[in-house]
């Protein structure tokens, strides 16, 4: 039986998931370009938990994966950053 989470709870399933912050903002990001098929009843968007875990098992590695084809395996990707979010704030 599929699991459906709003969105609020999707950003804290897959920030666990993922072991980073994933903001509300991001689960919106991923139903709004099709990466999560939206759900819902009376109003209130829901995603199904598998819908995320395929989303995440596919892209989770693949960068670095597509990366080391082209460049080898000397790269460290320790510095690509690529486990940093980014922050859009004009306060900074």
């Amino acid at each position: 039986m599929a699991e459906f989470l709003s969105i609020k709870e999707a950003s804290e399933w897959a920030s666990n998931y993922l072991k980073k912050n994933v903001t509300t903002s991001n689960i919106s990001y991923l139903i709004q370009y099709g990466k999560a098929k939206k759900y819902g009843k009376n109003g209130t968007t829901t995603v199904n938990k598998e819908d995320l875990i395929k989303y995440y098992k596919s892209y989770n590695g693949q960068r670095e994966t597509n990366w080391r084809e082209k460049l080898g395996n000397d790269l460290n990707w320790a510095l690509s950053f690529d486990n940093i979010k980014e922050l859009h704030n004009e306060n900074i």
